[in-house]
């Protein structure tokens, strides 16, 4: 017989000899008493069949028979004895039905016996999930799905994958497979294979609605952060379930979720009391009861607020004014039906003494009463961000910083009704503490040819910002120039009203040495502009960008490689340099670029190769994109000489 089938006993079937002293003795194979033994050959695992059944001399094929007939009740006794993850991984690569079956097994009910079977390993689980491998985020297992990766079937892989090892700690799901996306059933298997989940973040997961929540609520008690942007099926039951069930949530987020309303928001103020950052933007259900709830509930915790795109009123304003005792940053962006009295009661409430930042875009009622208000009801306020604010003038901007004493950063932004008075009047009004200042597209920034007030000079600002302002020049600079002796970084990109004239005055005037320079687009700057920078400041420069100065041409590079031996970023993008630049630039002993762009320099050619693989030695980053005077096989020498330095070409 042995010799028929091809077996010499002790090898094709286990290294510690043949299983019976009698080779031909009944029930040699299969038996068919209540003991059988099963032969596993080494290349198939899917399924465990019999096809023979042997009986003394001779032997009759039988129909297959596989454990697939087993009820579901059964499989289901199996898996749950199933000694470690490495088995259950194993089986859930047999098919789909196990997988399914295993994913809404919880983990408290596996038994914990030891075996030595000899299975898959961990790594081998999900065939072609090889490339999402989880990572370790605070110290727990993380993992990220976007577009067609996110499916059920990934997700019941992930939930039997790693329970054995705690489950994830963070899930977060971008988009799903449009034939197959993720619905409740893949965050059941969640619920049941990670019940110490405690971030979950879904973005565009319209397929997922309140069942899906309800499972995740049920197991995963430890969830902290929650995440749900673009889930219009989710509705207030959901999110009331996880209120109920997740005690320890201390940020929710939520974007056109167009179903979760006020009652969703007032369960979790009520079961959420360690509740530290909100932010709701654009779910037109949301009402002033609904924030009130939410705020008044987590006075002594709640820090960051963040409302945008919503329909509250000015009761909200005054709610956040009241109950905010703990709220130190605080956003409010497009709310339309909020009025000049919400910003002035919440500032009024004298609850916000704790809010050290405060954002303010495109809400049209930010007045100058209301700002004012708000300025003397927050004594610590540190940052203020003011966006497409139309109704905030001149003498407004300026009582709000006089009555801002620990105002540190001001950035304003397409705020048109601001002129140059108001700006100096905010150099001359912010107190000892003012350290950067931003006008960003405020077209109402211009050059005014009339005799300004005598100020005092602002000694703490370090931190200048005036880009895109398209009518600011040379007569503002220059008046700067004597009011910021301190400044160490300046950004006027943009100013092309700006000529080598206002910048040298302000160069001059300076004092501490300037750091970080950004001059792009200032198309009226020469070299003359660039050489003096770097002759006066030469010794603390650390960043320049000159990109677009197209007067800009090789006696600037001459000057900078000559006076700045701390520069590290430079970027000289469509400028008029020529090979002879970059060849002082490498010539330069105490010069160390790590950061160099020449993007569009159409006169630097390959001519420039020996100069660049010179200043390799220290770059760490070279653009070269647009550089049509330089081929292709250079560019490929670059690559191959500069190793460590990442080039774009």
């Amino acid at each position: 017989m042995s010799k028929l089938f091809g077996f010499a006993g002790s090898d094709d079937f286990f290294p510690g000899g043949s299983i019976y002293e009698n080779p031909k003795e009944a029930g040699l194979f299969l038996s068919l008493g209540r003991h059988v033994d099963v032969y596993f050959p080494p290349s198939k695992r899917s399924r465990i069949s019999a096809p023979f059944v042997f009986n003394q001399q001779s032997f009759e094929q039988k129909k297959q028979v596989s454990i697939n007939v087993l009820p579901e009740e059964c499989l289901f006794e199996i898996f749950k004895r199933l000694p470690g993850g490495e088995e259950r991984s194993a089986c859930a690569c047999v098919s789909k039905q196990w997988l399914t079956l295993l994913s809404n097994i919880h983990r408290d009910e596996f038994c914990n016996k030891n075996t030595n079977l000899s299975v898959k390993s961990q790594d081998e689980i999900t065939g072609d999930e090889a490339e999402d491998q989880e990572t370790e985020s605070c110290g727990y297992l993380s993992r990220s799905l976007e577009g067609k990766k996110a499916t059920d079937v990934r997700l019941s892989a992930i939930a039997v994958g790693t329970a054995s090892r705690g489950g994830l700690g963070k899930l977060m799901i971008r988009g799903s497979n449009s034939a197959r996306p993720v619905t409740n059933i893949g965050l059941k298997a969640i619920s049941h294979g990670c019940p110490s989940l405690r971030v979950l973040s879904l973005w565009n997961v319209s397929s997922v609605g309140d069942e899906g929540l309800c499972e995740i609520a049920k197991r995963c008690h430890l969830l902290e952060k929650l995440d749900l942007s673009l889930c219009p099926a989710i509705s207030d039951k959901g999110l009331a379930a996880i209120a109920r069930s997740c005690p320890n949530l201390t940020d929710l987020t939520l974007e056109s979720c167009f179903n979760i309303g006020n009652e969703g928001l007032q369960a979790i103020g009520k079961c959420c009391p360690n509740l530290k950052s909100v932010s709701i933007k654009n779910c037109p259900l949301v009402g002033d009861q609904g924030i009130a709830s939410l705020v008044s509930s987590s006075s002594d915790v709640l820090e960051k607020v963040k409302l945008q795109t919503l329909t509250i009123t000015d009761v909200s304003l005054a709610v956040i004014g009241h109950y905010g005792k703990a709220v130190t940053d605080l956003v409010l962006t497009n709310l339309p039906n909020v009025c000049e009295r919400g910003f002035w009661v919440m500032g009024n409430g004298h609850g916000l003494q704790k809010l050290k930042s405060f954002t303010v875009t495109s809400c049209q009622g930010a007045t100058d009463t209301g700002l004012e208000a708000v300025a003397k009801g927050c004594p610590n306020l540190k940052q203020f961000c003011l966006r497409k604010c139309l109704y905030i003038s001149d003498s407004g901007l300026v009582s709000f910083c006089k009555a801002a004493g620990s105002l540190e950063s001001l950035h304003l932004e397409e705020c048109h009704r601001i002129t140059q008075y108001g700006f100096f009047g905010v150099l001359s009004n912010s107190g000892a503490k003012l350290k950067a200042l931003a006008f960003v597209y405020c077209l109402g920034l211009k050059d005014l040819n009339l005799g300004l007030p005598v100020v005092s000079p602002c000694e703490s600002l370090r931190s200048l910002s005036i880009r895109n302002c398209p009518g600011f020049g040379n007569s503002g600079l220059a008046v700067l120039g004597q009011l910021c002796p301190q400044l160490q970084h300046v950004d006027f990109s943009g100013l092309e009203g700006m000529t080598d004239a206002g910048f040298l005055s302000l160069l001059r005037s300076t004092e501490a040495g300037l750091v970080k320079v950004n001059l792009s687009g200032c198309v009226n700057l020469t070299d003359k502009a660039v050489s003096t920078m770097a002759e006066l400041h030469g010794w603390t420069l650390e960043v320049v960008n000159l990109e677009g100065c197209r007067m800009i041409s090789d006696s600037g590079l001459v000057a900078i490689g000559e006076n700045c031996p701390l520069l590290s970023d430079l970027d000289i993008s469509r400028c008029a340099i020529t090979d002879f630049g970059i060849a002082s630039l490498a010539l330069a002993d105490q010069l160390n670029l790590q950061i160099l762009s020449v993007s569009g320099c159409s006169y630097v050619s390959d001519k420039s190769l020996p100069a660049l693989v010179e200043m390799g030695e220290t770059l760490l980053g070279l653009n070269l994109q647009h550089c049509n005077a330089i081929s292709s096989s250079t560019v490929d020498r670059l690559v191959e000489q500069l190793w460590r330095c990442d080039i774009l070409s």
